[in-house]
């Protein structure tokens, strides 16, 4: 499943840099995550890496894109 940034997202900056499929762009007014490029973080990492940056705690996983395990290692494996 990829993740999204909600309402309570301050802009403070801390996620962007830390994606390693950079699916977060800065939007207006907030922050946004592309799910056709998140991954939450399966085959770069052990965990979202966006999420332990948050300090609002405001990324959260999109219901509208449910993907397993096996499907988000696939997406990471087809960007490179």
């Amino acid at each position: 499943m990829a993740l999204m940034i909600v309402d309570a997202c301050t802009a403070c900056d801390a996620c962007e840099p830390v994606c390693p499929n950079e699916a977060i762009k800065e939007g207006d007014p907030m922050y946004v995550i592309d799910p056709f490029k998140c991954t939450e973080c399966v085959g770069a990492d052990d965990e979202p890496q966006c999420m332990l940056v948050c300090p609002e705690e405001c990324i959260v996983p999109n219901p509208d894109f449910v993907e397993s395990e096996e499907e988000l290692q696939a997406k990471y494996d087809a960007m490179d």
